[in-house]
């Protein structure tokens, strides 16, 4: 499968290279690819992933069948209007970002919530795109690898679009996650990104950002 990556933090490199890793044709979606292949760790991990490519974010969607957003949430329609609606029409689009605000410091607190999420936001902005929540309640190292942990534990998914939540239901578990719970529509993605506050609280707690939540039933 084609799929672009858009964003070159460890979120974004670490799908690359798991989806390069399983065998699918990955391209990291960035602003600007000469600032980026200048940049020291970015510059080692493209070494060390040589089959990734790498275009800006308008040129990495071109063909691609899946659009992952792994930017920052803040940024997040920002960069998809610079990839532009006709780019992203009938794609696949997994959104796995999150609505932090850290204008106000540490905790972050949510720009979005209750009424309205992210997901939700990225949808109507791009009516014809089929976009698909999900990820966005673990850290990128479980995303990419969640068979770290010692038993299975659960992802979630939501989006309007039946055949989309199969596709990306289908790469999550190529990914490794053993039990993919579909919520529902879009509008069902104000759950897990209002995850996040208890995620930071038990990250703190733990000291780790190494667990994940798994629903007993």
């Amino acid at each position: 499968m084609r799929i672009a990556v858009l964003g070159t933090g460890s979120v974004g490199r670490a799908l690359a290279a798991r989806f390069a890793e399983l065998g699918h044709q990955v391209v990291i979606g960035t602003r600007e690819p000469e600032v980026t292949v200048a940049d020291g760790p970015f510059a080692a991990w493209a070494a060390a992933h040589a089959g990734v490519g790498l275009a800006t974010f308008e040129d990495s969607t071109q063909g691609a069948e899946v659009v992952v957003n792994a930017c920052a949430g803040a940024v997040t329609l920002v960069v998809l209007a610079r990839v532009g609606p006709e780019r992203l029409a009938g794609k696949v689009l997994l959104d796995i970002s999150n609505p932090l605000d850290h204008s106000a410091g540490f905790p972050p607190t949510l720009s979005v919530k209750d009424t309205d999420s992210l997901g939700e936001q990225v949808q109507r902005a791009f009516p014809a795109a089929r976009v698909v929540k999900s990820l966005n309640t673990m850290n990128a190292a479980l995303m990419a690898r969640p068979t770290t942990l010692a038993e299975p534990t659960t992802v979630f998914v939501s989006g309007d679009d039946a055949a989309a939540k199969a596709t990306v239901t289908a790469l999550l578990t190529e990914l490794g996650h053993a039990d993919v719970l579909d919520l529902g529509d879009i509008s069902t993605a104000r759950g897990p990104e209002m995850y996040l506050p208890l995620w930071l609280r038990t990250l703190g707690a733990l000291g780790t950002a190494e667990f994940n939540i798994k629903v007993v039933r």
